[in-house]
């Protein structure tokens, strides 16, 4: 009887046993791509869960969608937030106070004046006007009351800087929920793993690419992420050229209202999640190298490794707090 007792448990156990399936998908989101790599026994459509969940991150900040919450806001319409909407403003202050306002997605009119937001367009811009926009910016000045923003009736939020780090979020913690242990999810170059490539048998391998203005794409390393996130920041591919021809960087220095001028010509940030590396590695790209140095001294949390041009015009590369080589 025990050994038909024991077989009848063995049996259970061997039939309880499921395929762990190598899923991956991808498609287009946020004005770029998405690309997901997950292991799991589950079956259930991740794909339809995740463009559900892109929709809703639009409909609350996308300031391409006229109708998403964001634009309501930046037209001074009575609007609620939600909590997408909400997490990130508290991720963008929190940033904001650590950078002495480096990062700040009050920046959107500004934005929108050198023509890198879906309303402006560079015309007439000169410094008397660059300075009256300034003269309102400041993420000190927009809180939250009975669930709506409070904001002088002059400032543009603009969450484009965090959003796609926000919602490589989103799709890792909705993917742990459903029990998935090892996974990669990456949209437009932000990255989240757990776990391992079980495919391979390795760590999740990630490449730090190469700037080049070319518009081709290189490598310029390979790196091992593990349970962390990364994000790049950097002005080799989006810039826009005015009348004149002078090209402008996309990233708009929030101290001086002016596209950041710097030697950096990539900053990529690993953190803890992707929100917080998105916002460090916007907010480092308007500071210099020297300043992120003296950053990072105090935060050893996160991991950098800045890509420049010397003195003579020849590509160098820096890694800080123990960025992976």
């Amino acid at each position: 009887m025990k050994k038909i007792a024991l077989f009848v448990v063995l049996s259970i156990c061997f039939s309880c046993q499921r395929e762990i399936i190598n899923t991956k998908i991808s498609g287009p989101v946020f004005g770029t791509s998405y690309s997901i790599q997950y292991y799991s026994e589950d079956t259930h459509d991740v794909k339809k869960a995740c463009d559900s969940l892109f929709e809703v991150i639009n409909q609350s900040m996308s300031t391409y969608d006229s109708s998403s919450i964001i634009s309501k806001i930046n037209k001074n319409e009575d609007v609620e937030i939600d909590t997408h909407f909400k997490t990130v403003l508290e991720a963008s202050k929190l940033v904001y106070r650590h950078t002495q306002g480096a990062f700040d997605p009050t920046i959107g009119a500004v934005v929108n004046a050198w023509d890198f937001g879906p309303e402006g367009k560079i015309e007439n811009l000169d410094s008397v006007k660059v300075k009256e926009m300034m003269r309102v910016v400041g993420l000190n000045r927009v809180g939250i009351v009975n669930n709506k923003l409070q904001k002088p009736e002059i400032i543009k939020m603009d969450f484009n800087a965090i959003a796609k780090g926000y919602g490589v979020d989103v799709i890792s913690d909705y993917l742990e929920s459903k029990g998935v242990k090892d996974y990669i999810v990456e949209i437009g170059g932000e990255i989240r793993t757990r776990g391992i490539n079980k495919e391979k048998g390795t760590q999740w391998v990630v490449g730090v690419e190469a700037p080049r203005f070319d518009g081709e794409q290189s490598l310029m390393n390979t790196i091992v992420i593990k349970d962390k996130a990364l994000a790049t920041s950097g002005t080799y591919r989006k810039f826009k050229v005015d009348a004149l021809g002078r090209r402008y960087a996309h990233i708009i220095d929030a101290k001086t209202g002016y596209p950041s001028q710097t030697n950096l010509l990539s900053i990529s940030v690993i953190a803890d999640n992707c929100t917080l590396a998105d916002a460090y590695a916007t907010a480092f790209k308007t500071m210099g190298i020297e300043k992120i140095k003296r950053f990072l001294e105090t935060h050893s949390e996160l991991q950098v490794f800045l890509i420049f041009e010397n003195e003579g015009k020849e590509i160098e590369s820096l890694t800080l707090n123990g960025f992976p080589e």
